[in-house]
């Protein structure tokens, strides 16, 4: 997101951390040093910014930190926060029913609304196409051991984005004009306050990216083991399982649920 933003030239990008990160930036950001624990510095490293782009590690306490940059936010006038989302459909009522951790995404949403002080956009990616892969329990594909786990028979398709389309996207979005202009009349912030704004790299199934494996690896097909397993019949036993303080399952009942038969 940050070499993006960097990369059009148009951004001055600054970074605002905890005290205590460690993390590495590209040359060319402005990095501010925040304590989460008094508001007032947050508010004070947002102020003048034109926008919000919040990404936020899934191991961190991601509902108590937005909720402090959003009011901090508030605070300092920003106009526009991009969402800390990047990931499937949280305007889905159904997902955001089925998976917990969804409807945190939706309490964010509301909370800005009603700090009547910026307005959001919702970037929807899919799930993260290199991340995804290389993960056994998220596509099912287990490089070290030539095997694949398909959702039902595989074939059942899904929106997706890699790392670099993610970046470019939220680069664009925050390169339009805020207004109209010219013939254009769609191209602006303004007609995504608020909204959602779906990306992708593509839409694959479980046997696309097996074929496209296949090429790339000079492997075979016989050369994998597959196992097909009942989407619906996975999230249900990681549903359990997750109540029985499992956490190792939590990637099966992300996973299974996107690939339903009926999507």
């Amino acid at each position: 997101m940050t070499e993006a933003l960097l990369k059009t030239g148009k951004h001055t990008v600054t970074a605002i951390t905890s005290a205590e990160s460690q993390s590495t930036l590209p040359q060319g950001v402005e990095v501010k040093k925040v304590d989460y624990d008094k508001p007032e510095t947050v508010a004070e490293a947002l102020r003048g910014q034109e926008a919000l782009v919040i990404t936020i590690s899934g191991r961190a306490p991601i509902q108590e930190i937005e909720e402090k940059l959003v009011r901090a936010a508030g605070e300092a006038g920003v106009p526009w926060i991009l969402l800390n989302e990047w990931s499937p459909d949280f305007a889905n009522e159904g997902i955001v029913t089925d998976v917990f951790l969804f409807g945190m995404k939706m309490a964010t949403r509301k909370l800005i609304e009603a700090v009547g002080r910026s307005s959001y956009i919702a970037v929807v990616t899919g799930f993260w196409y290199e991340y995804s892969l290389a993960i056994p329990n998220n596509y099912g594909f287990d490089f070290a051991n030539r095997t694949v786990k398909y959702y039902d028979e595989g074939e059942s398709k899904v929106s997706t984005s890699t790392w670099p389309q993610v970046g470019r996207a939220g680069a664009s979005l925050l390169s339009l004009p805020i207004k109209p202009e010219g013939s254009d009349k769609e191209a602006c912030l303004e007609n995504l306050r608020n909204k959602v704004a779906y990306i992708s790299s593509f839409t694959v199934n479980q046997k696309d990216i097996l074929a496209s494996v296949i090429r790339l690896t000079g492997t075979k097909e016989k050369d994998w083991m597959i196992r097909k397993k009942p989407a619906q019949k996975l999230f249900a036993t990681a549903a359990k399982q997750i109540k029985e303080g499992k956490k190792e399952a939590f990637a099966n009942y992300l996973y299974s649920l996107i690939f339903f038969p009926d999507g």
